[in-house]
């Protein structure tokens, strides 16, 4: 295992398949918070501004998409992750559903921008969130453990990252809505 992971440290863009090589061997727990630190001080020291990310509501019959993370910070949340370079921020909202749901994305429209610096654990994070149709069979996939379709009345308890915030905000727009029609 450790050649693997020196093997990983000769890639300047390979932490993350590091931090994988650590949990696919269960030991990620005893360094995670070393590596949590590592993160945020080579981000304070190679990369000064937010990093962009996207988050996708994604609307369904029976209610919205929300995904188990299988990486950390682990628990449930809306499909979403970082921009790649060279890809707008709604070409990455409907790969990262793609990858992580399998389900095709219609009628996407920006829902909000969060910015809040401890929104993310890991680092400073932009995410512009969307609201979308998903069409198709949700299958976990990709960073995702497990997925499900739920509504206000009975989302989960572990949400990770600001995503019970962006939920609240999103039940409050459709109650909103119903009172202006």
């Amino acid at each position: 295992m450790i050649k693997e992971i020196c093997r990983h440290l000769t890639r300047p863009t390979s932490l993350k398949e590091i931090v994988f090589v650590l949990y696919e061997h269960k030991i990620y727990g005893i360094f995670s918070s070393v590596i949590e630190k590592y993160l945020s001080e080579l981000a304070k020291k190679t990369y000064r501004n937010p990093i962009p990310t996207v988050d996708i509501i994604i609307e369904v019959e029976g209610g919205i998409i929300l995904i188990k993370r299988k990486n950390p910070p682990f628990g449930w949340a809306l499909p979403g992750g970082f921009v790649d370079y060279g890809e707008s921020v709604e070409e990455a909202a409907i790969r990262e559903a793609k990858e992580e749901t399998g389900l095709d994305i219609k009628e996407l429209k920006q829902f909000r921008v969060y910015s809040r610096p401890d929104r993310d654990p890991r680092l400073h994070t932009i995410s512009t969130v969307f609201i979308a149709k998903g069409e198709g069979t949700p299958k976990a996939s990709d960073d995702a453990k497990d997925i499900g379709i739920f509504n206000k009345e009975n989302l989960p308890e572990n949400i990770a990252f600001d995503h019970k915030k962006i939920l609240g905000d999103y039940f409050r727009s459709l109650e909103l809505k119903k009172l202006r029609t």
